[in-house]
């Protein structure tokens, strides 16, 4: 019966330490789920963010391009007149 006894006594000192480290190991897992949530919460949050920023940027773009081309048309409009100037004036 003391042998018993004294068996029970090691295997429940043995669960206790054993359950102090899960729990401990449990909390210490737990707060870096919750870090790690905050990461990726932000990393998202940051990914929107750049996601935006690249379409007003893609939209900013579009409106340069098209206005670089009426430039562009404008000054080949201008060109064909002052050749035509030049070669009427050549004429005379």
């Amino acid at each position: 019966m003391k042998t018993v006894m004294k068996l029970s006594m090691i295997a429940l000192a043995c669960s206790l330490i054993t359950a102090c480290a899960t729990n401990s190991d449990i909390e210490d897992l737990q707060s870096q789920v919750n870090g790690l949530d905050g990461s990726v919460k932000q990393a998202s949050a940051d990914a929107s963010s750049a996601q935006t920023t690249a379409a007003d940027a893609a939209a900013r773009a579009g409106a340069a391009e098209t206005a670089a081309k009426r430039a562009a048309q404008l000054s080949q409009d201008a060109n064909n007149k002052l050749d035509k100037k030049f070669k009427k004036s050549m004429r005379k």
